[in-house]
């Protein structure tokens, strides 16, 4: 069975279950399982040649120990070590190296919606059909994004997902190299990592220090816990070994000026949720003349903060951050006398449809000179479509005309 179709099973038997309600429920559930599916898979994987290697994970916790027999435990005794042991000790797991606090951080706010041990069992049957660690990198693909389909049906989750062509146009033009300090600070559930990753090692990662190096270089933020969950149990399927550089938190929540030399990036990738407000008291962390609770922009400034000098960023923003007045044109006076902003790649509104129909541009910038001239290209939806939809999205390909223009 494809790993699509595994997902759509079992997705079926929770349907069945009288707890779970509804798409966002059934992929939390299945994303804890998940998680610690593939850990387990991982940390049998790293025991091997290292025997000072020891999982984060307690021994009877793992999922090897409770749930890899399929006569193992189900019914009643399931749920009360599920609810009764296995939550309640991750949520407070001992230890401070990186994959203990990322099993803390996953758990922090994940919750058991299942209510069937019965049902339970059936899922973790069919979830131990999956090896994480043989999966192709296809197979996990469409693994992860049947995953992310499903959150976008869930409801008002469009802000959680960019159009993977967008993310890696934007990974492939802002070419990241292994140790280029590289942040996302909204990262939702890590499309733009991934795709700079897969930009890394297929051009420039041929030695395992490089790749060491590669991954010690990523930073992300996001605030909310479901994405922050599928953002973690992404990197750890595409191999990175300490996902915890992931935090749970919100960029925003920290005073501006308290980002210092240290927290400065060489790289940012990021698609900031835009028409959302923030919340009370969040802009005054930022200098009078930035104040606004108008998300995308408190992210503008903060990204032209956290650029060091010769720094470059890929930002996904709506047409207001361009063409607004206020605070809007004292942020855009900002970004250009500090940075230079040489290119602006278009986009139709229907790219974000159906979770958004809104003009946005890609901001191409460097951190340390200011905009002198700004290079303008508008992507077209191809002949004979009149807009992008959930059956015909936009695909790499189709950014390809921009590419050849822009070298």
């Amino acid at each position: 069975m494809s790993a699509r179709a595994t997902v759509k099973t079992i997705q079926d038997i929770m349907r069945k279950d009288t707890g779970v309600d509804g798409d966002a429920q059934r992929i939390s559930q299945l994303c804890w399982m998940f998680f610690l599916k593939i850990i387990d898979d991982q940390d049998q994987e790293f025991e091997l040649p290292r025997e000072d290697y020891r999982s984060p994970i307690p021994a009877k916790l793992r999922w090897s120990a409770w749930a890899a027999d399929p006569e193992g435990l189900t019914g009643d005794k399931l749920l009360e070590f599920v609810n009764g042991d296995l939550f309640p000790k991750l949520k407070e797991l001992p230890g401070q190296d990186g994959r203990c606090r990322m099993v803390r951080a996953v758990f922090e706010d994940a919750f058991n919606f299942m209510k069937s041990g019965q049902l339970m069992r059936q899922v973790i049957n069919k979830i131990n059909g999956i090896d994480f660690n043989n999966l192709a990198e296809k197979h996990f693909g469409e693994l992860y994004e049947q995953i992310l389909n499903d959150l976008q049906s869930a409801g008002n989750a469009g802000e959680y997902y960019t159009p993977r062509a967008v993310t890696e146009f934007m990974a492939n033009r802002i070419d990241p190299h292994p140790g280029d300090i590289l942040l996302d600070p909204a990262c939702g559930t890590g499309g733009f990592l991934t795709c700079a990753i897969r930009h890394m090692r297929d051009k420039y990662v041929r030695t395992p220090k490089q790749e060491q190096k590669m991954q010690q270089a990523l930073r992300a933020t996001e605030k909310k816990q479901l994405p922050h969950m599928l953002c973690v149990t992404n990197m750890l399927l595409h191999n990175i070994d300490d996902p915890s550089f992931v935090r749970l938190d919100n960029s925003l929540a920290r005073p501006y000026v308290s980002y210092t030399q240290a927290d400065r990036v060489n790289i940012v990738l990021t698609n900031p949720p835009f028409g959302g407000k923030e919340e009370d008291g969040i802009e005054s962390n930022f200098p009078k003349q930035f104040q606004t609770r108008e998300t995308a922009d408190l992210f503008l400034a903060l990204i032209v903060r956290l650029l060091k000098p010769g720094g470059r960023a890929a930002v996904v923003l709506p047409d207001g951050t361009l063409f607004g007045e206020g605070v809007k044109a004292r942020l855009k006076e900002h970004l250009l006398e500090e940075c230079n902003l040489h290119t602006i790649v278009r986009l139709p509104n229907s790219v974000f449809k159906p979770y958004a129909s809104i003009g946005t541009n890609l901001l191409f910038f460097e951190k340390g000179t200011p905009t002198q001239e700004v290079w303008y290209y508008e992507h077209r939806v191809p002949e004979r479509q009149k807009a992008y939809s959930m059956t015909r999205p936009i695909r790499f390909e189709h950014l390809q005309p921009c590419i050849d223009w822009w070298d």
